[in-house]
């Protein structure tokens, strides 16, 4: 809604008493108003406007979600509240250099067990799918893990025991193999760490978005519901022949 008040100034032409001294016409008083320090009437005139505050954009909701589930924070950035999304971007740098450090410290473990393994047990750790290093830690070689095997009706998991054929183990005592199982233990604890950090990671992205799409609409719905005065001075008939000076107040509902 849109309301103009017209403020009309009226020049009054002032007759001076000495006869020595000029006399002015109107025009010439009101170009004197508006010319006489340039420095100063166009200020005067454009005041009024230069204070009032430019309209809000609106963000799109699709936009700031899609900017935080890339990265954590960059959707509140978006939106123009970074003093929450930086918590979001924080919290992402530490989970990737957690997650970063299990995987490492894991694959740092395992490798020295599968040593290990090769050295006190003379395993051939070369091409061997996991299961291999979770059964050469279960007994001390291998004709005890087949006769236990044997037992169970699992023949289909039986390891040949020829020494040559890169399945046969024989521990040279029991504590160095309860320390490699130790040792493997660890390194799928670490394994297991990972896991949870990812996933961690992942509802740092979901909850990072739905915050900035919250963010995104009470940013729109405070833009809908604000109102805004605007004030606006023109100069009626012109520089040339002035007759007056128009104020029009603007509200946006």
């Amino acid at each position: 809604m849109k309301s103009s008040i017209l403020l009309p100034i009226l020049m009054v032409q002032v007759a001076l008493s000495q006869s020595n001294q000029p006399r002015y016409s109107r025009a010439e008083i009101l170009s004197q108003l508006f010319t006489v320090d340039q420095s100063i009437p166009l200020v005067a005139r454009t005041d009024l406007q230069s204070d009032v505050p430019e309209a809000a954009e609106k963000k799109s909701v699709t936009t700031a979600v899609l900017y935080s589930m890339l990265l954590p924070g960059m959707g509140e950035m978006y939106v123009g509240n970074y003093g929450m999304g930086k918590y979001f971007t924080i919290a992402e740098g530490a989970l990737w250099i957690t997650l970063l450090g299990f995987d490492r410290y894991g694959n740092w473990i395992q490798d020295d067990a599968r040593n290990f393994a090769a050295q006190h047990a003379q395993a051939k750790i070369d091409g061997k799918d996991e299961q291999f290093f979770i059964d050469i830690g279960n007994d001390n070689d291998v004709y005890a893990y087949n006769q236990r095997i044997l037992q169970n009706r699992d023949e289909h998991k039986v390891y040949s025991e020829d020494p040559n054929a890169g399945f046969y183990w024989k521990w040279d005592a029991p504590t160095n193999r309860e320390f490699y199982r130790e040792e493997r233990v660890s390194s799928n604890q670490m394994f297991n760490n990972t896991r949870f950090v990812a996933a961690a990671i992942g509802v740092n992205h979901l909850v990072s978005a739905i915050n900035a799409a919250r963010l995104a609409i009470s940013h729109n719905k405070n833009i809908d519901h604000a109102e805004i005065l605007e004030i606006k001075a023109k100069v009626i008939g012109g520089f040339s022949a002035p007759d007056g000076i128009m104020i029009s107040f603007s509200k946006r509902f």
